[in-house]
Formats: C-alpha cells, sequence, structure tokens
C-alpha cells in the first residue's frame, strides 16, 4: 500500500493511489481515441479494450490501506463515469472521445447500455464487495473473460452457436480462458491468502455458460451476478 511504501497517512496514500486510477483511466480514453480517430482502429475493437481496462481497475487496489474509511475512494472514478456517460449517452457529438472508444455503431444511446452497467457494477464490487473474493473475481472475469470473447469470436470465429444472441465456440473458449487467467492473477494480487485455483476454475466455467448464453448488453449485469451468487455458494 502506498502510505506504507511512502510513509504517509493512509488517507494521503489512498488520495494519491485514487488521482493514480484517473490518470490511467482518462489516460486510456485518449489514447484509445487517437488510434481510433488517426489510425483507424475499429470501435468494437476499442469498445473491448476500454472494457479490458476498466475491469483491470482493480489492479490499483493494493495500493489502497483498508485502514481508513478513504479506502472506499476507489470507486471514485466509476462515480464519475456514471455521471458522464448519463451526460454523454443523453447530449453528446458524434465525434465524442466515450462515444468513439465505447459504442458499436458510434450512437451514443448505447453508453447507457453496457459501459453504463459496466461502471454500476465496478462501483458495487469496489464498495460492498471491497477486496473480497467474489467482488474480484466478477470484475476480472467481466472485464478480461468478456473482454477478449468477442473480439476472438468477431475475427476468428468459425463455429457459430446461438441462444438469444451469434456466439461462437472460439469466442466461449476465449471467454473461459481469460476469466480463468485473469481471476488467477488479481485473485493472487490483491488476496493471496485467498487464491483457490478449482473455486476460479469453476467460476469461470459458470460465467462462460452466462455468457454464451446472455443477450447483447445485459450480460454486462448477469455475468457478475452469476459469479457473485457462485462464489458465496461455492
Amino acid at each position: 500500500m502506498l502510505s506504507f511504501a511512502l510513509d504517509i497517512s493512509p488517507f494521503i496514500g489512498n488520495l494519491i493511489a485514487t488521482a493514480l486510477t484517473f490518470v490511467y483511466v482518462f489516460g486510456l480514453v485518449a489514447l484509445l481515441n487517437l488510434c481510433v480517430t488517426k489510425f483507424g482502429l475499429p470501435q468494437d475493437i476499442s469498445r473491448k479494450i476500454t472494457h479490458i481496462g476498466a475491469g483491470s481497475l482493480i489492479g490499483f487496489l493494493p495500493l489502497y490501506s483498508d485502514l481508513h474509511w478513504s479506502k472506499y475512494l476507489n470507486v471514485t472514478i466509476f462515480v464519475v463515469w456514471i455521471v458522464l456517460l448519463v451526460q454523454k449517452g443523453l447530449f453528446a457529438k458524434p465525434d465524442d472521445e466515450a462515444v468513439n472508444i465505447m459504442t458499436r455503431t458510434g450512437d451514443r444511446r448505447e453508453l447507457l447500455k453496457g459501459p453504463f452497467y459496466f461502471v454500476i457494477v465496478a462501483t458495487i464490487c469496489g464498495t460492498l464487495l471491497y477486496k473480497s473474493f467474489p467482488g474480484i473475481v466478477a470484475m476480472t472475469t467481466l472485464g478480461w473473460g468478456d473482454g477478449v470473447a468477442p473480439i476472438i469470436g468477431s475475427y476468428y470465429g468459425r463455429l457459430k452457436y446461438k441462444v438469444f444472441s451469434n456466439k461462437s465456440w472460439e469466442g466461449s473458449l476465449s471467454m473461459f480462458v481469460f476469466a480463468f487467467a485473469a481471476s488467477v492473477f488479481f485473485v493472487w494480487l490483491i488476496i493471496p491468502s485467498q487464491l483457490n485455483i478449482s473455486r476460479i476454475l469453476l467460476l469461470a466455467f459458470i460465467a462462460t455458460l452466462i455468457e454464451g448464453c446472455s443477450p447483447k448488453e445485459v450480460d454486462n449485469i448477469l455475468i457478475p451476478i452469476a459469479v457473485i451468487v457462485a462464489a458465496n455458494l461455492i
């Protein structure tokens, strides 16, 4: 944690950690917007890179001291984006950064669906489920598993199936692999004493089933709910 490493108060350490999350997120947004507008990065790719990047924000949690209430400032960046997504989803211009990198088609109203659900889930995981096994696995599964799966499925998926929306077996396999790998890494990083490979393996499998059966947009809600419920039962 920063307060220990820098020999400062837990409150100041947590404030610095929170500032770093803002630098990270807005830096990522600016970089992806540049890639979309100047280098032709497809919006569906930028959208999922944003997804992965947002899910990786939990990597800042080890910087926070649990000794002070300010540990909950870790969700400040998500609260800010809740407000921004509502504002941008209703009023943003077509060339807005968020519209460029977080939507599939350039329709600003998409910001009020998947991206909005994501930040709501992240806020819950950073407060009610702060540094808990269910919260960490929910975020890594959503960020990495559901972030990588559509990219692999769209560009390399050959074996298709459909429940409520079109999916591919290649995409579902990548969902499982990346949900598992990211969960192992971040649980080890944040709460190493709770690392349980078999438990994570089962949760990744459950999340993959849910993702494969979910309609578009609502998977950002259904996946973390399924993971959190299952993690408390297993």
